[in-house]
């Protein structure tokens, strides 16, 4: 658990940005997806709107502290 911490702790450090266009992508899709297929169990629960929404701020904090 020590090994990947440190690993992605290095990964991520060189892509500050990485995390936060993820989490963009994925509210995109959320909404191609209201669009494509409305009546989807994503489409009203906007499950992806929201793990991209906490994505994208875990991105921007982790950032911020590296």
């Amino acid at each position: 658990m020590s090994n990947l911490l440190d690993f992605m702790s290095e990964y991520l450090s060189r892509r500050k940005g990485l995390l936060p266009i993820i989490g963009l992508v994925l509210i995109i899709i959320n909404l191609i997806i209201q669009f494509v297929i409305p009546g989807n169990l994503l489409a009203t629960s906007n499950l992806l709107l929201h793990v991209g929404l906490i994505i994208s701020i875990f991105g921007l904090m982790l950032a911020w502290a590296l």
